[in-house]
């Protein structure tokens, strides 16, 4: 049987650092050792090796996501790619999937994986991992499912998984959904499918959209420092159901009448964002004030949204219509 034509995209992280044995530091390497890995995978796929950087995750920006959107584009168009796989830095992980899920326009499996282990460390999840996203990548019923994320046997779609523990290997989960598939001795196994698929046309990425954190007793003291700053949007993780204390209140007006556009959701971990208190502050006295109600998606992910539905030329009415997908 012939082999599928597979792109992958090293960029760094822990999957590519290792631990200093008399400090304990876990750093970059100069080298890639995951380049080296290929040849356990050789007998699976045609692989087709890119390294355009090896950055620890906190150093990706949507710079660096944009360019890997456009090195897959490049591919997909030139090498006729059947599949990606790309190894990144778990803490924005999740980011740069939504990143890709909205911004790749094909149907071909794009798998991001990673490891919370650094490779000379013992028990090195990375290798694994490496080796279930690309079977992931090469399967068919992985086809039209969007980005996927593989780590720890499970697959997750990019919009719904989130990083929940600082070190556990299981650290990866979907709440209120779980995974739609498991990585398994003998095969790949989906049991559930994405119903929803929306993609934007960006070239660039120059908007300033910053993430705010409600909490007891905050003011609008932020909100009044980002207005002078000329900001393009702002993501505020609200208290439950959609709530803010009433002296953020002045400085939301504020921002919405410099028609910077506020999204909302929560930051509790399960649920989502509605209007439904109608005290000083609540859900309801927001919405009639125009701020942006989000169906789900926890706040670096609507930041990654907003900020992409921005520089696609989406208007400030047509957002509440993104936001409720």
């Amino acid at each position: 049987m012939k082999k599928k034509k597979i792109l992958v995209i090293h960029t760094g992280g822990t999957i590519s650092m290792s631990e200093d044995q008399e400090t304990g530091a876990v750093k970059p390497t100069k080298e890639n050792p995951m380049k080296s890995k290929s040849e356990n995978i050789n007998d699976l796929a045609e692989l087709i090796l890119e390294d355009p950087f090896i950055l620890p995750s906190p150093h990706i920006t949507p710079k660096e996501m944009l360019y890997i959107k456009d090195l897959i584009v490049h591919h997909i168009q030139r090498s006729k790619i059947e599949g990606v796989v790309i190894t990144h830095g778990t803490d924005t992980l999740e980011e740069t999937a939504y990143f890709l899920d909205l911004t790749v326009n094909s149907d071909i499996p794009i798998v991001l994986t990673g490891a919370m282990r650094s490779s000379n460390e013992i028990g090195f999840d990375g290798l694994y991992n490496y080796i279930s996203a690309v079977r992931v990548a090469i399967s068919d019923e992985a086809q039209k499912k969007g980005v996927l994320v593989v780590l720890n046997d499970e697959i997750h779609t990019a919009m719904n998984v989130t990083k929940t523990h600082t070190s556990n290997v299981s650290t990866f989960q979907s709440p209120q959904y779980g995974p739609i598939g498991i990585v398994t001795k003998r095969g790949i196994v989906f049991h559930h499918k994405p119903i929803n698929s929306e993609k934007y046309d960006i070239q660039y990425v120059t908007k300033s959209v910053p993430l705010l954190k409600a909490h007891a007793g905050m003011d609008s003291s932020l909100l009044y420092a980002l207005k002078i700053n000329n900001i393009d949007g702002l993501i505020i993780e609200a208290l439950g159901q959609g709530n803010l204390p009433p002296a953020t209140l002045p400085g939301v007006k504020a921002l919405l009448e410099q028609d910077i556009p506020i999204v909302l959701v929560s930051r509790c971990f399960n649920g989502i964002a509605e209007d439904v208190y109608g005290y000083e502050g609540g859900g309801k006295q927001l919405k009639e004030f125009g701020v942006i109600f989000s169906n789900g998606l926890n706040g670096q992910k609507a930041r990654i949204k907003l900020l992409i539905a921005l520089e696609s030329g989406c208007t400030k009415n047509q957002l509440p219509a993104v936001f409720a997908n």
